[in-house]
């Protein structure tokens, strides 16, 4: 268990001044931002050859809104680690960044974007790091600050790493409260090292979900975990 940064310090602490200039200099760790971005982006199904407004939520040091403003969008990138947020501004990204703990909420106006992503971050929120701290309540306060600053009909894409499946039924049964339909894929599930979870979040009703990477398509259906509102 020890193992998993989430048990060790709450992310403003782990995340420090080391610990974020390391991780954005390992660039194993940037290669893997890179691909787990570019897939979370890809399952927004943006519209083609159109700026979007895009919130990056657990922003970090921004390597994930260089592959949004890569692909031509504007973003908003919001992190708890004010060392993190220090390292996107030396690096000069290109979005707004904002220090917000994300289960206390999102603090912007109606439908002001057009999708979010995030990436390696919504698993901390499962964590009670305060004993003011409850983790459901958190889930639903940030799900439903979510839901009403995005466009009706948009996304959000979470890659995270679960640590069991109640864990999973925590996230999603708060998603659905707050009034999103969506489900979870599961790229390459016979992988142990290139399986990734995406948790995909929809705003207007249930839509298909995504094929998810490295299976058969007559056998997909048990890697796309489909929820709806009941």
């Amino acid at each position: 268990m020890s193992g998993r940064p989430e048990h060790q310090a709450p992310p403003e602490i782990f995340y420090g001044e080391d610990e974020a200039r390391k991780y954005t200099r390992n660039t194993r760790m940037m290669e893997i931002q890179l691909v787990m971005s570019e897939r979370a982006v890809e399952l927004l199904c943006l519209p083609e050859n159109q700026p979007c407004h895009i919130i990056d939520l657990g922003c970090g040091s921004g390597l994930s809104g260089e592959t949004l403003t890569e692909q031509g969008h504007v973003w908003t990138g919001v992190d708890i680690s004010s060392a993190m947020l220090g390292v996107a501004k030396e690096r000069e990204v290109e979005g707004d960044l904002l220090l917000g703990d994300l289960g206390q909420g999102l603090p912007f106006r109606a439908g002001a974007f057009d999708g979010a992503i995030s990436i390696s971050a919504l698993q901390w929120l499962c964590n009670a790091d305060q004993k003011s701290h409850n983790p459901a309540k958190r889930l639903y306060t940030f799900f439903s600050s979510l839901y009403g600053c995005l466009s009706r009909g948009s996304r959000a894409v979470f890659q995270f790493y679960p640590e069991n499946s109640s864990q999973v039924e925590l996230i999603t049964s708060q998603a659905m409260k707050a009034g999103f339909t969506g489900g979870l894929v599961v790229d390459y599930p016979n992988s142990t090292k290139a399986k990734k979870f995406f948790l995909c979040l929809m705003t207007g009703g249930q839509q298909p979900l995504p094929t998810a990477l490295g299976v058969d398509s007559r056998e997909d259906a048990p890697n796309c975990v489909t929820f709806s509102q009941k």
